[in-house]
């Protein structure tokens, strides 16, 4: 029987030394190397390619959220199990939100370590018991979706992709100040008091970006008879131009969709993950990223998504890459009107 394959990451060695004997009675187990940084870790990842990851996030070298969403995207598969002493329900929930599969308390008993990993290799969520009740309140004051605007839409994406001040300023065309009163609104109907705690909220919460069919169409002239069922669409496109226009389109076309739309495939994969779409229509070209490699990411984590590859620049080699990594047909951009999307829902409905 083959072992399960085990990269190990922490920066102290002599705690990966009592990790390591702590699950020496796991046989099935195998640790197949030990780093103890980001940039070493990412290395061990890509020559091992485990199917476990046992792993304090406060490494050198290491931004814990963006690096574990990375992570997940690049291996959807593998189990992460964060090893940590930090007990703060914010960090915690934020780790949870971008992709691990648990999360385990140092302190804790050496025989609970055992179990936490037996836990998440079987598929289940390991949380440590001192951290539940805390977890338990923070969801219970969080559960209210506020309703926000589309620019409060767009300013919290940007938020959630890294971006300061004035890089948001700059990317809508508004002043530093104007976005500075907008994340004080923001702020307060989150409930939340810093720019961490409202991207903690996003990756808890992706429904917050969502906007329905009938929002998305009343920004156009016209909002034609709508289909009867509801459904959710992801919009994958760097182009936020684009995507906006694409969301009026379905909108119209659909006022019941549930509309979610991603420019990055680390964004679009943790929302797949999250609401499991009935479609999702992903851009071949995303930046410097392979909507064929979304295509492929998305079907891991959401295997009865219909997934519909569209390009302003049509390749034959990118029609048959896309077909192999599970999406069902490919678009030309300039072919995509309300009549086609139409029948795109359509047949997902039927």
């Amino acid at each position: 029987m083959e072992k399960v394959r085990v990269v190990l990451a922490d920066d102290h060695a002599l705690v990966r030394a009592g990790i390591s004997n702590a699950l020496k009675d796991l046989s099935y187990l195998k640790i197949v190397e030990e780093v103890g940084d980001g940039l070493s870790l990412l290395t061990a990842l890509k020559k091992n390619k485990p199917d476990c990851l046992l792993i304090d996030v406060t490494m050198p070298d290491f931004e814990p959220l963006s690096a574990i969403r990375q992570i997940r995207a690049d291996y959807p598969a593998m189990k992460i199990l964060v090893i940590s002493a930090y007990d703060d329900d914010v960090y915690v929930q934020g780790l949870l939100g971008a992709g691990v599969n648990g999360y385990h308390l140092k302190d804790q008993p050496l025989n609970d370590l055992k179990l936490a990993v037996q836990r998440v290799l079987d598929g289940e969520r390991w949380i440590s018991s001192p951290l539940v009740s805390k977890l338990v309140k923070f969801s219970g004051t969080a559960a209210h979706t506020p309703a926000l605007t589309n620019r409060q839409r767009d300013i919290l994406s940007l938020l959630q992709q890294g971006l300061d001040n004035q890089s948001i300023a700059r990317r809508m065309n508004l002043s530093v100040k104007t976005v500075e009163n907008h994340l004080t609104r923001l702020y307060r109907q989150l409930n939340v008091q810093s720019r961490l705690e409202a991207v903690n909220y996003l990756m808890q919460h992706p429904e917050t970006l969502a906007i329905s069919g009938q929002v998305a169409a009343q920004s156009s002239p016209a909002v034609e008879t709508a289909l009867q069922n509801q459904v959710t669409i992801l919009l994958v496109d760097d182009n936020a131009r684009y995507r906006s226009q694409l969301r009026r389109m379905v909108g119209k076309v659909c006022p019941e969709a549930i509309i979610y739309d991603a420019e990055s495939i680390h964004t679009a994969t943790q929302l797949a993950q999250r609401v499991q779409p009935h479609l999702a229509l992903i851009d071949v070209v995303l930046g410097d990223e392979n909507g064929i490699n979304c295509t492929r990411r998305i079907k891991t984590l959401s295997p009865l998504s219909r997934i519909i590859l569209i390009s302003a620049y049509p390749d034959r080699e990118f029609h048959r890459l896309g077909l192999e990594a599970g999406a069902v047909a490919f678009l030309d951009k300039k072919d995509l009107d309300a009549n086609v999307l139409r029948q795109v829902i359509n047949d997902v409905i039927g």
